[in-house]
């Protein structure tokens, strides 16, 4: 594969061009009879593929159901799925070239200083409910990716060295946007902030309910959006229902206004299990996470299933246990300032880099690539997994396999069996035992989980597993800590470009999981987490951000706050009857370019 710059470089001053495979359209009466809307001005015309038709559904299971339709308000994986398929932003990101690509913006120019953007907007492109889309969008969306009561995590890409970027609108198709310095995000920095309908937002924005404006119970005909799809249904706990949005400004070389399909259907199941029965039994049209286990069955079926089984390589998304050491950081009525949220005991054991360091020692990756994941895995020490060729090092290793080691480390912060009964006692006597949870719908989690237990068990620590729905392990981790350790993982952005996840690094950062928001880092090692953070995430020279991020990994690794664990390889099998559909590894991994996909009308007989 091609090695690509994710990031453009800040020396590139001239007009952004569209995209290859975007061209201004020839003329309005290329547009379909069909269609009842008028052509936009300024369109963007899709050339590559193939040709698609009007018409038909896709169907895709989701184990867990989305829990915000607000994409600045959206933290969690099953929300972004959906919302990224509502809303759009004035740059897009071109999953083919693996670059950035125009969107609502059709053009932008970089100054001269590479501290001013420039971005032009497309005439003519409407929110769903025909509304125009313009520079008064762009900056409520501002005023609300800004705000510091809200603090969306955008916000924290859109401030560099602690200076937030400027927006001005000369006019209602033109935003400019300065920076206090050069910065190497700043278009994904706009990619990320979805453009949102100021006439239908505004009011909760105002009167300070916008966190939960745009929630799971708004009606679908009050729901406005500014991607290529709208809210049509959602049923808890059933499903979600996407509609079309018969105004988006993209059409195909013969004037077909995209996307193809009527509507896209996304069944809640309770498990990958039942995703997978439902493919099998014809009820969906793909499946994004199949368990490893079943790779050969979906090989071997695929002729008879009428489907493709499509390789696409390691996974982009992390995996790893952390340990909980969140302290109380405001005022409350049950734990004073600085109190620990789990037992002080485990928290005493938690804190120490001894520990953490025993527990990856006493995990055997290999006998997980071996099991669960029947040959299909590979280790991984970073949040860039193997995955990510752009960014991932093989210079990158932490503690690995070795149980002796993991009990002499135990041993040397007085960890030892003083009973004889099999498991550790600190020196208070107190056994080393504690919980750790993982989201309850993953199989593949739960058996990894499983060996864990066992392999801690024989270097003297006992833990119980607790599965727990996804949606209320997001809680635990962000809002109540109740928890003692979690076995989870962090997707990939889009793009994968790990200057985007300066929040796990980030002392304060809402994914800094095992110990989030702080004021001021707490360690002296988050300290330099922090500082080298700012170098990823803000500086304009890539060499220079290439070196912060393997200090960074070295870091993470050194003091052991994500226990890395193995990444599977992912195969994602597609009903044949769809055109265009083409998954990759970087997300969303079916549903990336859903506006092209098209379903296949059946041969005429005779």
């Amino acid at each position: 594969m091609k090695r690509n710059r994710w990031v453009i470089p800040l020396a590139f001053a001239a007009l952004y061009p569209a995209a290859a495979m975007f061209r201004a359209p020839g003329g309005a009466a290329a547009a379909s009879v069909a269609d009842p809307m008028p052509m936009p001005a300024d369109t963007m015309v899709w050339r590559g593929g193939e040709i698609g038709v009007r018409g038909g559904r896709f169907v895709l299971a989701q184990t867990a159901p989305p829990r915000t339709f607000n994409p600045i308000m959206s933290n969690e994986q099953s929300s972004n799925d959906i919302n990224d398929l509502l809303w759009e932003s004035l740059v897009d990101y071109d999953y083919e070239h693996r670059t950035s690509m125009p969107g609502l913006a059709r053009s932008w120019e970089l100054s001269k200083d590479s501290m001013t953007y420039t971005f032009h907007l497309r005439r003519g492109a409407r929110f769903s409910d025909g509304r125009p889309i313009s520079s008064t969008d762009v900056m409520f969306s501002v005023a609300v990716a800004m705000d510091s009561v809200l603090h969306p995590a955008v916000q924290d890409l859109m401030t560099v060295e602690g200076y937030r970027m400027t927006f001005s609108a000369p006019d209602s198709y033109t935003v400019v946007v300065r920076c206090a310095r050069p910065y190497g995000l700043t278009l994904w920095a706009i990619a990320s902030m979805r453009v949102l309908p100021r006439h239908r937002m505004e009011a909760a924005f105002r009167n300070g309910s916008f966190g939960s404006a745009y929630n799971v119970s708004t009606r679908p005909e009050s729901l406005v959006t500014s991607g290529p799809w709208r809210l049509e249904q959602f049923v808890p706990g059933e499903k979600t229902v996407l509609a079309r949005n018969p105004y988006w400004y993209r059409y195909d070389a013969k004037g077909q206004r995209l996307p193809y399909l009527d509507q896209l259907q996304f069944p809640v199941v309770p498990d990958q299990n039942t995703a997978a029965l439902k493919f099998q039994a014809g009820e969906t049209d793909a499946v994004e996470n199949v368990k490893p286990d079943d790779y050969q069955s979906y090989l071997d079926g695929q002729k008879k299933g009428n489907y493709t089984l499509y390789d696409v390589g390691p996974s982009l998304a992390s995996q790893f246990i952390w340990f909980n050491l969140n302290t109380v950081k405001e005022p409350g009525k049950d734990k004073p300032v600085g109190s620990t949220y789990v037992d002080p005991v485990k928290y005493g054991w938690f804190k120490q880099a001894a520990f953490r360091r025993a527990v990856s020692k006493a995990i055997d990756r290999d006998a997980m690539i071996r099991g669960p994941m029947f040959g299909y895995g590979m280790k991984s020490w970073s949040t860039v997994t193997p995955g990510n060729p752009n960014w991932f090092s093989p210079r990158i290793t932490g503690d690995d396999y070795d149980p002796e080691g993991a009990r002499q480390l135990l041993a040397s912060i007085g960890m030892k069996d003083r009973n004889g009964d099999g498991v550790l006692e600190d020196s208070d006597g107190h056994p080393i035992s504690f919980t750790m949870k993982t989201n309850s719908d993953n199989d593949l989690r739960k058996s990894m989980l499983t060996m864990v237990k066992e392999d801690l068990a024989r270097v003297g620590v006992r833990i119980t597993p607790l599965p727990t729905p996804f949606n209320t392990l997001t809680g635990n981790l962000r809002n109540d800590f109740d928890y003692d350790a979690i076995f989870l993982g962090l997707a990939s952005g889009v793009p994968p470009d790990p200057g985007l996840s300066a929040n796990v690094y980030r002392a304060s950062g809402l994914t800094h999981f095992w110990n989030i928001k702080q004021r001021q880092p707490e360690t002296p090692e988050e300290a330099r987490l922090d500082a080298l953070a700012v170098v990823l995430a803000r500086s304009g020279n890539d060499a220079e951000r290439r070196r912060a991020f393997l200090e960074i990994q070295k870091l993470m690794n050194e003091q052991a706050w994500f226990v890395f664990l193995p990444v599977v390889k992912i195969m994602i099998p597609v009903s044949n009857r769809f055109g265009n559909a083409q998954p990759q590894i970087v997300p969303n991994r079916v549903l990336w370019n859903m506006e092209r996909v098209f379903l296949r009308r059946p041969a005429r007989s005779g």
